[in-house]
C-alpha cells in the first residue's frame, strides 16, 4: 500500500539509494575523502618497487597456490620448464623462495614463499605508504582507529561484486 510518502520513479519503482540527492552528497564525501587519503598517502616511491613482472606474477602464483614443484610451476605458468627452473632459481637466491620437501611425500621438492618473498610481495601489492600510515593510526586513538577499520570493512562489505573483475 502506498501512502505517497516516499518518491517514486516511473512505473512505481522506489529509487535505489544512489540515485537520491543524499545517496549522491554521501558518495561525493566519500570520493573526496578517498582522493585525500590516498593523496595523503600514497607511495611515492615510484614504480619500480625492486620485482620483475615475471618474478612478481611468480610469487604472486605460488602465493595463490601454495608450495608447487618446478613442473607445476611451469604448467601454472606456461613456460618452459628450464625458464621456471631459472626464474625460481633467482627468486632462491635473492632468498624470496626456499625449496624444501613435501610434507606429504619426502621424495619430491616443492618451492615455497619466504618470509622475505611474502614480504616483497606485499609491498609489491601496496598502494599506500605503510609507514606514513602506522604514523597516523598510531597518533590516533583506539576508537578512532576500531572505527576506521571497521568503516572502511563495512563499506567493502556492501559494495556490489563489479562485472569487470572475476
Amino acid at each position: 500500500m502506498d501512502d505517497g510518502s516516499a518518491p517514486r520513479h516511473a512505473g512505481g519503482v522506489q529509487p535505489a539509494a544512489s540515485d537520491s540527492p543524499a545517496g549522491r552528497d554521501l558518495a561525493d564525501q566519500v570520493d573526496e575523502l578517498f582522493r585525500a587519503v590516498y593523496s595523503a598517502f600514497h607511495r611515492r616511491d615510484g614504480t619500480d618497487r625492486g620485482l620483475s613482472g615475471t618474478s612478481r606474477a611468480t610469487l604472486q602464483h605460488l602465493a595463490l597456490t601454495g608450495p608447487l614443484s618446478v613442473g607445476e610451476a611451469s604448467a601454472h605458468l606456461g613456460r618452459a620448464q628450464s625458464v621456471t627452473s631459472e626464474i625460481l632459481a633467482q627468486l632462491e637466491r635473492n632468498g624470496l623462495v626456499e625449496r624444501r620437501h613435501d610434507e606429504h611425500d619426502r621424495r619430491r621438492t616443492v618451492v615455497w614463499l619466504t618470509d622475505a618473498g611474502r614480504d616483497a610481495l606485499r609491498r609489491e601489492q601496496s598502494v599506500l605508504d605503510l609507514e606514513l600510515l602506522t604514523v597516523a593510526l598510531h597518533g590516533a586513538d583506539d576508537t578512532v582507529r576500531d572505527a576506521v577499520v571497521a568503516g572502511m570493512q563495512a563499506l567493502l562489505d556492501t559494495a556490489p561484486r563489479r562485472k569487470d573483475l572475476p
